[in-house]
């Protein structure tokens, strides 16, 4: 099956242990296991409800896990501890969301520049004071992403592909070690999602950024990663390189059979036909 045979446990920038997550009597995240090394691209496929969002919500303390270890560069992050070492790991850990998470009456600059408010003293987050090396850097980033004619713009006169670009550069302002994107490209129609995919991948391999990221689209995952976890029911059932990701693994990993349903919508969907 290939389940953790590609991790390297010693040095590794994530490591997940045992994590449970309950949601009544039903696991959404049933004892995982994985680790994540520096700079590696990571992908997680599954069926919707298979808990691929939760688990990337435990991970970040978005929710409270019930079991189970998240270390982040070496530091405990899921149980009790200091609110200013979660503050301090949450920094270094940039999140990209399917439905952008932006504010929407604010400019692309404002929201773009709400990626340092971790970093920030109190006062100077509440009021909003930025050094000028910081409002440079976000204007990089903006002029980077194609985003310079957009710079004063609401977000919320952006279309969904700007929208998520705006959304890159946030979590690229914090300057992370490791990007989560939780359905980054689910809204988006399938030439904007390339668009959007080779824009995360290209940034992270240039500033040596770590990927997890939650997808549908095996084709997408198996073309974009260096690694693919699959989830089934809360669990781990693949670990490995995406060349070794077969039809026989991925009917596991949907439990449902892709030979005899070629045509069928749902299908289309997870093998993204036409991306």
């Amino acid at each position: 099956m290939g389940v953790n045979e590609h991790t390297q446990k010693e040095g590794a920038l994530l490591i997940v242990r045992n994590l449970t997550k309950c949601y009544g009597v039903t696991k959404a995240v049933d004892n995982v296991d994985f680790d994540i090394n520096k700079k590696e691209i990571v992908t997680i496929i599954g069926r919707s409800g298979a808990g691929k969002s939760t688990l990337m919500r435990c991970i970040n303390r978005l929710v409270q896990n019930d079991g189970g270890n998240v270390l982040f560069n070496g530091i405990e992050i899921t149980n009790k501890m200091d609110g200013r070492i979660l503050r301090s790991a949450r920094c270094r850990i940039g999140f990209i969301f399917q439905h952008f998470n932006l504010v929407y009456g604010l400019t692309v600059f404002q929201n773009v520049m709400h990626g340092k408010l971790g970093w920030l003293p109190t006062v100077s987050a509440i009021i909003g004071k930025y050094s000028e090396e910081d409002k440079e850097k976000a204007f990089e980033i903006l002029q980077t992403l194609g985003l310079e004619d957009q710079i004063y713009k609401r977000a919320g006169d952006l279309s969904g592909g700007q929208k998520q670009r705006v959304g890159i550069a946030r979590a690229l302002m914090q300057e992370p070690t490791l990007l989560m994107c939780d359905e980054p490209i689910a809204s988006l129609d399938p030439v904007t999602s390339r668009t959007i995919m080779e824009l995360i991948v290209s940034q992270a391999k240039q500033r040596g950024i770590a990927c997890l990221i939650n997808l549908h689209q095996v084709e997408i995952a198996k073309e974009f990663s260096t690694r693919i976890i699959g989830m089934r029911a809360g669990k781990i059932v693949y670990d490995d390189l995406p060349e070794r990701l077969t039809t026989e693994r991925i009917e596991l990993i949907y439990d449902a059979s892709l030979g005899s349903n070629k045509n069928t919508r749902e299908t289309r969907e997870v093998l993204a036909v036409g991306y």
